[in-house]
């Protein structure tokens, strides 16, 4: 099958500063793709590009056979900061995208709740939920879009420690079933590498690919198995090496 994204020389140009510099990535379809890479180096500027939020300078994007993320595409977009509607329901709020589409399905919203182990907690408002339920109510809602693809940014980042493993786990049996094509950027490399069939390594700015990583390690994965597999901290440590000295490069580089 044809990649699902293709993003081909891929160049961004805020005025004088080169965000990303003639960047080529394809994630197959059903691949989980983790990017990791210092703070500044165009990580989030090219999930934003493939989005279609943003116009590239050089080069394009190609999603589920659409150039440039064109009308017809179906791409779900998590970020970091919280998007829930604090005046509508979490079911309301799951059906949001459906709402958008002119078809609201109570018993599919009602599902995706489910599927997210938020039964019972369809009439709470985001007020009455903790960090890791809005998390999830999010999640229901970007699957309600019924996306092919899922570009999501530091997604898992503002929770607590605990409750980030926990999240990632349940996203990952999620995952597991529907074996979405996945983009994910996060600054932690256990997650990147805990959760992804690849693990792609951004350099400083200007953004380039600087090495691509397979992750072999057997699905279904649970999290306290996984970070203390031997291949997990043999990978970890050969990664890092390398995202640590494009760390102290970004450090030394003129902002």
């Amino acid at each position: 099958m044809p990649p699902k994204v293709t993003v081909s020389g891929l160049s961004i140009a805020f005025g004088t500063t080169r965000a990303l510099d003639r960047v080529s990535l394809t994630v197959n379809d059903g691949e989980f793709v983790s990017i990791v890479g210092p703070s500044g180096c165009g990580k989030s500027t090219m999930l934003n590009v493939i989005a279609g939020l943003l116009p590239p300078s050089e080069g394009g994007t190609r999603v589920a056979g659409i150039d440039g993320n064109g009308p017809g595409s179906r791409i779900g977009y998590m970020f970091q900061k919280d998007t829930l509607l604090p005046w509508a329901t979490a079911l309301e709020n799951v059906c949001l995208p459906m709402d958008v589409k002119g078809a609201r399905d109570w018993h599919k919203a009602r599902a995706l709740m489910q599927l997210v182990d938020l039964a019972g907690f369809e009439a709470h408002y985001p007020r009455q939920l903790s960090g890791g339920m809005r998390k999830r109510v999010q999640l229901a809602r970007l699957l309600a879009q019924d996306p092919e693809v899922l570009l999501m940014d530091e997604p898992f980042g503002a929770l607590d420690a605990q409750t980030r493993l926990i999240i990632q786990e349940e996203f990952l049996k999620i995952w597991e079933r529907q074996r979405t094509t996945v983009l994910f950027v996060t600054h932690d490399l256990q997650e990147a590498i805990a959760m992804s069939d690849k693990v792609v390594l951004i350099s400083a700015r200007p953004g380039r690919i600087k090495a691509s990583y397979p992750v072999d390690l057997t699905r279904p994965r649970h999290m306290e198995d996984v970070l203390a597999h031997p291949r997990f901290i043999a990978l970890f440590q050969e990664i890092w090496a390398s995202l640590k000295h494009e760390v102290l490069a970004a450090r030394e580089r003129p902002a």
